[in-house]
């Protein structure tokens, strides 16, 4: 019988390839344009535990340290190519802290 198959994701804090239902997926939902294209609205930055929110994502261990590795280094910067206040970076490590109890 053949095995299924485990997709693996590589956190941006830590940089080990884990098993996708281990982390957090960070999402930048997508911008909202007019008719010709200019931005009317920014994407919003939040948590997705579901993994099915539409928009650019980037995966996280559920430790404060690896958010904290990543922001140190803004690798979620880099790899939702954006800029990401640190009031966002807050609520990232509130909604962290929750998943962990």
């Amino acid at each position: 019988m053949k095995q299924k198959r485990i997709p693996l994701r590589k956190c941006t804090g830590c940089g080990e390839m884990k098993p996708k239902k281990e982390l957090v997926r960070v999402v930048k939902s997508p911008d909202i344009k007019d008719d010709e294209g200019q931005v009317l609205q920014k994407g919003e930055i939040s948590l997705d535990y579901s993994g099915k929110k539409p928009g650019r994502g980037a995966y996280v261990c559920s430790c404060i340290e690896c958010l904290q590795t990543a922001q140190k280094a803004r690798r979620l910067e880099k790899t939702l190519s954006c800029f990401i206040p640190p009031e966002i970076y807050e609520k990232l490590k509130e909604g962290i802290r929750k998943s962990e109890e």
